[in-house]
């Protein structure tokens, strides 16, 4: 329990503090952005992808006049439920119908103290919480019906080139895949921020977290998911070739992956949710640097890593893809609300022993969902072939529209 002069006081600090801070390279995400005041907005992402930093950009570019609080502020500590009723006087003696809450996972019940903000007195409500206690994908849980969720991914290409000063072109599209977007890491360049980045996601988002005993075993399936991204994978495989002893842990433990924003498991396309289930999933990464960072694999892999960078592209803006496999495969099958939106195949480089396989993939999705045109995209090839009436679109990376 603290007392409201000290809140008042922290309250104060904070802002001051936050006036002085370099917003940094403001991120596109902002123009998406607008706070409604029935519904709570959460940002969520993998820890270190610039959550708090976009939280302080919103305030200060557009609410201002807004009260702030990081609850991990040490002066903080011991801050309870009972504390709120304090907060709230503090609101009502300032006027106050925004509010920005960081990292408010530490305080319990915190989700009672929101809603009745949000239900009761109309407030704008911003929230960011970090994966060490609770994850940000379920903060929104606790607010079940009364949230919006913002997700937040490292840099993208756009950001990338922006911030390192870069022009658009081939040769900044193969710094971004082995750079990948985490911010610090692209200040630094010091590749042990992203294998302590690694680590932490491992240790304190998962194997603490979820009680998880054979931390050994967690870090072997990740590191050897780091090391094949763009490939399928399957439960019932990796428990054989990494000796778990249950498929069922291995499942398991793709979930805290997933859940941890350390990875992407995307399923086979079928009509049937049964045959989705039981197929391999393709596997990718949140961060090629990432997996430039900690991949164990003794070749480049250029182009799994290339398929995952443009996996990634897709993924900021649809959150339903799928792999298409018949006789042949294509890679990417990219659904929004309205229903299918792309058919994707990626190539690193086009060359005449690919071609072929390349192209039967992208023309037999395209047949099967009867979609007129289909993209494939490469490092730095341009190009157009058309059949009975298809067309298949090659553009570089670069090109992709944002």
């Amino acid at each position: 329990m603290i007392s409201k002069d000290l809140l008042q006081e922290v309250a104060l600090s904070q802002k001051e503090n936050l006036q002085g801070r370099s917003l940094g390279l403001l991120r596109n995400e902002l123009n998406s952005i607008s706070l409604i005041q029935s519904h709570a907005l959460i940002i969520s992402g993998i820890r270190r992808c610039g959550k708090s930093t976009l939280l302080i950009q919103l305030l200060k570019n557009q609410y201002p006049e807004a009260l702030y609080l990081n609850f991990e502020d040490p002066r903080l500590y011991g801050f309870s439920v009972e504390d709120f009723q304090k907060l709230d006087k503090i609101l009502t003696d300032q006027g106050q119908t925004s509010l920005f809450l960081d990292e408010i996972q530490v305080v319990e019940g915190w989700e009672r103290f929101v809603r009745q903000k949000l239900d009761l007195d109309n407030f704008r409500i911003v929230i960011t919480g970090s994966n060490a206690s609770l994850l940000s994908k379920e903060l929104g849980t606790k607010l079940t019906g009364r949230h919006i969720s913002k997700e937040l991914f490292p840099f993208s290409y756009d950001q990338f080139c922006e911030f390192q000063k870069l022009e658009k072109s081939s040769n900044s599209t193969s710094e971004y895949l082995s750079l990948g977007g985490f911010p610090e890491y692209l200040k630094t360049g010091r590749p042990e921020l992203l294998h302590q980045l690694f680590d932490d996601l491992l240790l304190r988002d998962i194997a603490i977290r979820y009680g998880v005993r054979d931390v050994k075993s967690l870090q072997n399936l990740a590191i050897y998911l780091i090391s094949n991204v763009a490939k399928l994978v399957s439960g019932n495989n990796l428990r054989k070739i990494l000796e778990f002893k249950a498929t069922s842990t291995v499942m398991e433990y793709f979930s805290y992956l997933e859940e941890s924003w350390l990875f992407f498991f995307i399923p086979k396309f079928s009509y049937s949710q049964r045959k989705q289930l039981i197929n391999a999933k393709k596997v990718y990464s949140i961060d090629t640097g990432l997996v430039t960072a900690n991949s164990r694999s003794f070749s480049e892999d250029l182009g799994r890593r290339f398929e995952n960078m443009v996996f990634l592209h897709f993924r900021r803006t649809y959150p339903e893809i799928y792999y298409f496999s018949e006789k042949n495969e294509c890679d990417l099958v990219i659904f929004g609300r309205q229903g299918l939106v792309e058919l994707v195949q990626v190539c690193y480089e086009l060359n005449p022993e690919n071609l072929k396989r390349e192209l039967d993939g992208l023309w037999e999705a395209m047949k099967f969902f009867d979609k007129k045109e289909g993209l494939l995209v490469t490092l730095g090839q341009e190009d157009s072939f058309e059949q009975h009436g298809y067309l298949i679109n090659v553009i570089p990376f670069h090109k992709l529209s944002s």
